[in-house]
């Protein structure tokens, strides 16, 4: 027997391992792994396995594979968004996070390692912490931080670096090691440095579309057989043709961001990037892509790049013109191509398999990784060649002009074939995104969430499920596998072979797409998604709800078939509830602000579609509570106003319990739009009367209206709420908070309309009133008193505001000094306020009742008499704080503008008092006396001693008072005053300002303070002095005499001020007759001198006088020789004479006493001649 001989070509590369069975030999070269068989007697390589390696995967996912991809996304990239240029920076993040996380590219160990060549050091258990949110959060912030300049470009470069630096991590980790092969089962793999890979079959469509033509476009037979007819054959070979064409002009980044662009939200839709994708190939790039690249690769290279491109452009374009022209010929027309295109679709379309039921449970773990990375493998796949077809259709309806195509196929095209590919490109979408998207931790907040996380119950696989959330290697499609119940995808613990791999592929995505049976008929589009959303929520997994129900939802409604929109099963009614149920839950998360009014937006209009689709009563009503969803808890509803009552109301609760009280105050309003007509049906009756539901429902609306600080809106549900307890009871929950917030003033603003509340909201605030701290702020009295000025009822304005003073008189009285001049200030507005108020009704009725009995009286502008005349009693008492007990004073039953006015006059006064920190007695009474004045006095507030002086006391009282205010303020300006009764205690000492001797200063004051601040208080007291007695001397004209002679008997050597003098003399024309004059004339300052031993002064006082009335000017001689016109006081000048010849008789200032004797004698010898004349003269003329 001769020995077997087999030739096997061998291709250049460096060979890792050869593994040989008895009737295969396997060699694993850099490239991929190649399988011959020794059993054929054919030498041909056709006869080979290929079989390509992860590390073209993993290149290609990270655009590592050409530098010409890299280039390509970013041209198209800015190409698309052109209009949207901010969106350009987080649309890259997004692509590249997600091919870094992409399962079969992401490793921890390489992450971490990539990490730390940008000098991110973290622990293990720092690292193995790490949720998929914080690792996107790491990477973002490397790369934020290398891209230091806001150039979009530079940030694109940042990320091809780290991915690079990545791709090099991640070769030196996975670098094949060893082949092996389970000959039993036919499994075989590849041993690597830090994990295993498995080889898989292609899938028929894979072999169909990588079957054909190879890079360069040549055809290779698949060995797939498509059609019957040659024809048919040939024509689809043509259209894979141009299909492959289109797709090398566009290149991959293509598929890339259109891939993005519907998984990352909705910054551009499927509608609006095929136009874009087409306009690049009709026209290719503008020339803002043409200055990037300038500023990329510099001017010279962009001016032949883009020469190069145009070439390409126009080659491809002429070539894809001719072909077309070319298939259209040979097709006879373009209606049969588009027969071919229609049933080549239908491979991509997932294939429904009845699953085959049985007890056995996915016990291996690698069997589910296997099935999970195939998975996204043929998805990817579909969905790009899924799109590539959507380009070239849409591609055709572009230039049907110049291929010479129909209206009707054009009509088909997009009625009927586009529609078609876009649904099978949303369903791969979807599988591709449960495949590769990592699984989310939880958000946990509610209660029940809460009480689930406790792990009650002895289920070991979901508390092994529930610690691998949040890992960027567990997807949504591990979540999925776990849940199909009794294993309804065979895949035993074993590793799988290549073809099994595929059956396995086939049989999760025919249970993603149509559910366990396979058997699903409805007409709506992925009927299986609400089941998938199911399990999802249940598992915490809420923005892949989101995405999968909104994905279905916007691709049903943009169906053409109405009837797909909506099931009669209620399908479609329990995909908006739980979405509903899901955007609720989101918008508990750490949103921002914006963020989270969208998702309550769309959560409010996801529960009222639930309500209004066909059998959601049935539906809704029939859900489970073991699926996660919060339970209805109602059932039996059988008319759909009965139905859509009960709805709201929970769905008002549900967005109560979260604290949405947006969208429960829509649904208490939606429901109370149903109430009536619930009622009414006899079949659903309810166990409360339509006023008790409608008086519930309100008040639920008033509270979320409240607690949005709608204040229109929540009283307008007060006056709509039939109930009148509960009317009330919200009604003064209104009262309560508006004065919490302090929003008061929004009862005065004009806007609410009091329809018959008027004396219940006046009621409410006066009891609020009486029962709130007076020191709180907002204060309700002051409230009370805008609200009745508001409504121009004068006199209960004046009233509350009266209280509130009062009040305040009562309860702050043992506060410290500072807060009682506060609250003496307040005392005071509220005063002037009810002055004010009350010189607005007429003087006849401007009283006020100080007692709340709110009776008939509450609405009267004016009473129906006037007030009753009581007994006066003078204000006589003064309440202050003096550290003791404070007895209030008691509150007069009426009160008119006269008292109101004494009272703030003493307010003031007491207020002034407080500013000066004066200290009372400790009997904590003070009697309005001069007591009171002298305080006042005391601390120099001379303007408020003499208001309270004029207001209070007249007649003779009051000029008493006046001298004794006089006097001590005469007193504040002497250097001496021992021996002199100080009226109000003991007053502080003072420097002065005039002294008789250098000695008095030494003693008063200079060791107070210095001499230049002393002279400048002595000054102003002077100034004061002066100023205060030529004010109020007409009250009192014997006040200067009070004065002079308060100063002489503190200091008998004072020199009296020149202007006090003047006071005295009353003017040189008023004086010429002599010293006679009003009660403070000269003769009583020539007595005060005198009295105190100053004679010179009064000795030069009286000469100055008499030669006054000597010198009389001849035209008033006349008068003076009247009877009784000149007048002199004669005792005063008599005692003056006596006292001089005492002090010479004691010998006493001898010479200077002579001296005055001898000038007093010649002037009184001169003046009664002159006298004597005079009289003679008056005798004359009387006998003549």
């Amino acid at each position: 027997m001769e020995p077997y001989i087999r030739n096997i070509p061998l291709e250049e590369g460096g060979f890792i391992n050869v593994q040989l069975t008895s009737d295969r030999i396997w060699i694993l070269n850099e490239d991929g792994l190649i399988c011959y068989d020794l059993c054929s007697t054919n030498d041909n390589a056709e006869e080979a396995h290929c079989y390509a390696m992860q590390e073209a995967f993993v290149a290609d996912q990270l655009f590592q594979s050409s530098e010409h991809t890299f280039s390509d996304l970013i041209c198209i990239t800015h190409s698309v968004f052109s209009s949207s240029k901010d969106q350009i920076v987080p649309f890259a993040a997004s692509t590249f996070l997600h091919r870094l996380l992409h399962p079969g590219v992401y490793q921890s160990k390489v992450l971490r390692a990539t990490l730390q060549d940008y000098h991110k050091r973290y622990t293990d258990s720092e690292f193995q912490s790490m949720t998929v949110e914080g690792l996107k959060k790491e990477i973002l912030s490397v790369v934020e931080h290398e891209a230091v300049t806001e150039n979009p470009i530079s940030t694109f470069y940042c990320w091809r670096n780290f991915c690079t630096c990545y791709f090099h991590h991640w070769r030196k980790s996975s670098a094949p090691l060893h082949l092996f092969l389970d000959s039993s089962k036919g499994a075989f793999g590849l041993i690597r440095k830090s994990s295993i890979s498995l080889f898989r079959n292609m899938e028929d469509i894979e072999l169909l579309i990588y079957g054909f033509f190879d890079e360069d476009g040549d055809f290779i037979s698949s060995g797939l057989s498509l059609s019957d007819s040659d024809l048919e054959h040939e024509i689809l070979i043509d259209v894979v043709r141009c299909i492959s064409s289109l797709s090398r002009q566009l290149g991959k980044a293509s598929s890339a961001l259109f891939y993005e662009s519907l998984i990352s939200g909705p910054i551009i839709s499927m509608e609006e990037i095929i136009p874009s994708l087409l306009k690049i190939v009709e026209t290719g790039y503008g020339s803002s892509i043409v200055e990037l690249q300038k500023i990329e690769l510099g001017a010279d290279i962009a001016l032949e790049k883009e020469r190069v491109d145009h070439k390409r452009l126009r080659k491809f374009s002429i070539e894809m013109l001719l072909s077309l022209h070319a298939l259209s010929n040979k097709a006879t027309s373009w209606g049969r191509v588009l027969n071919v295109i229609e049933r080549y679709l239908k491979y991509f379309i997932p294939g429904k398999v009845i699953q085959r039921l049985n007890s056995k449970t996915m016990v291996c773990n690698m069997n589910n990784a296997t099935l999970v990375q195939a998975t996204a493998q043929v998805a990817k796949v579909m969905f790009e060649s899924a799109l590539d077809v959507l380009l070239l259709l849409s591609y055709l309806v572009n230039i049907a002009g110049q291929i010479h195509m129909i209206h009707h196929d054009i009509l088909r095209i997009q009625l009927e074939l586009v529609p078609m590919i876009q649904e099978i490109v949303v369903e791969w979408l979807i599988i591709h995104f449960f495949a590769i998207t990592p699984s989310e931790l939880p958000y946990i907040e509610d209660f029940s969430s809460q009480l689930s996380s406790l792990q009650i119950d002895s289920n070991t696989d979901n508390r092994s499920l529930k610690k691998k959330l949040g890992r960027c290697d567990f997807t949504l499609a591990f979540i999925l596998l776990s849940n199909v119940e009794n294993s309804c995808i065979d895949a035993q613990g074993c590793l799988p072979n290549p073809d099994n791999i595929v059956s396995l592929v086939t049989d999760f995505t025919s249970w993603v797409i149509w559910g366990r049976s396979g058997e699903n008929e409805s007409l709506s589009f992925f009927p299986h998604s609400t089941e998938l959303a199911l399990i999802l929520f249940m598992h915490g997994q809420y923005t892949a709800v989101e995405y999968l129900l909104t994905t279905v939802d916007g691709h049903s409604r943009r169906e053409r078939i109405s009837q797909s929109v909506q099931s009669n099963d209620g399908g479609w009614c329990i995909l908006h509830h739980t979405l509903g149920c899901c955007l609720l839950v989101q918008a508990q998360s750490r949103l921002n602000e914006t963020l989270k009014e969208r998702k309550v937006g769309e959560a409010i209009r996801s529960f009222f579609r639930a309500s209004s689709g066909l059998g959601a009563s049935q539906a809704l009503q029939s859900l489970s509570s073991e699926v996660g969803l919060p339970h209805l808890g109602f059932s039996g509803c059988t008319s759909d106003a009965s139905w859509k009552l009960h709805y709201y109301q929970w769905a008002m609760q549900i967005f109560e319990q979260y604290g949405i009280s947006e969208g429960a105050c829509q649904f208490g309003l939606a429901a109370l739009e149903q109430v009536d007509e619930a009622l009414s049906d006899t079949e659903d009756s309810l166990d409360e009367s339509a006023i008790a539901v409608k008086g519930r429902l309100w008040a639920n609306v008033f509270k979320f209206t409240l607690d949005l600080n709608h204040y229109y809106d929540a009283y307008c549900a007060i006056i709509s709420n039939p109930d009148d307890e509960s009317k009330y009871i919200c009604l003064r929950r209104f009262l309560i908070v508006l004065y919490e917030r302090g929003a008061m003033k929004f009862l005065c603003d004009g806007q609410l309309p009091f329809i018959g509340l008027t004396e219940k909201v006046e009621r409410e605030l006066a009891w609020k009133a009486e029962r709130s701290d007076i020191s709180a702020k907002p204060n309700v009295y002051k409230f009370l008193y805008a609200f009745e000025m508001h409504r121009h009822n004068w006199r209960r304005a004046a009233m509350y505001i009266y209280l509130y003073s009062s009040r305040l008189r009562v309860e702050v009285a043992t506060k410290d000094m500072r807060h009682l001049s506060l609250a003496l200030q307040e005392r005071l507005d509220g005063l002037s306020a009810a002055i004010n108020a009350l010189h607005l009704v007429q003087p006849a009725y401007a009283w006020i009742d100080t007692l709340l009995d709110g009776g008939s009286r509450h609405n009267e502008h004016y009473p129906s008499k006037k007030a009753r005349k009581t007994v006066e009693e003078p204000y006589n008492v003064l309440t202050v704080a003096a550290g003791g007990d404070v007895q209030p004073q008691r509150l007069r039953p009426y009160v008119d503008i006269g008292k109101l006015e004494n009272e703030f006059v003493l307010t003031s006064a007491e207020y002034m008092l407080s500013l000066k920190n004066v200290k009372l007695t400790s009997s904590g009474t003070l009697k309005l006396s001069s007591e009171l004045v002298g305080l006042l006095v005391q601390e120099n507030l001379y303007d408020m001693a003499f208001t309270v002086l004029l207001k209070f006391w007249k007649g003779s009282e009051l000029k008493r008072e006046l001298e004794r205010v006089f006097i001590d303020m005469s007193l504040k300006c002497c250097p001496s005053r021992v021996g002199f009764p100080l009226v109000g205690g003991d007053f502080r000492k003072h420097g002065l300002l005039l002294t008789s001797s250098a000695d008095d200063v030494g003693m008063h004051g200079a060791h107070d303070m210095p001499l230049s601040t002393q002279q400048h208080i002595g000054k102003s007291r002077w100034e004061e002095l002066e100023l205060y007695l030529g004010r109020y001397n007409r009250f009192h004209g014997r006040l200067p005499v009070v004065v002079a002679e308060t100063l002489l008997h503190s200091d008998p050597q004072i020199e009296l001020p020149l202007w006090l003098v003047n006071m005295f003399k009353g003017g040189r024309r008023a004086n010429i007759w002599g010293m006679s004059g009003q009660e403070s004339n000269p003769a009583s300052l020539l007595r005060l001198y005198v009295d105190y031993g100053r004679y010179t002064e009064a000795t030069n006082l009286l000469l100055e006088y008499i030669e006054l009335l000597a010198s009389t000017r001849p035209s008033d001689i006349i008068h003076r020789k009247k009877p009784c016109s000149v007048w002199f006081p004669y005792t005063i000048i008599e005692r003056l004479w006596c006292q001089l010849e005492e002090l010479i008789n004691r010998g006493h200032m001898t010479d200077q006493c002579h001296k005055l004797k001898k000038l007093l004698h010649d002037a009184l010898l001169r003046h009664l001649k002159l006298l004597k004349v005079d009289s003679e003269d008056v005798v004359s003329s009387a006998t003549c």
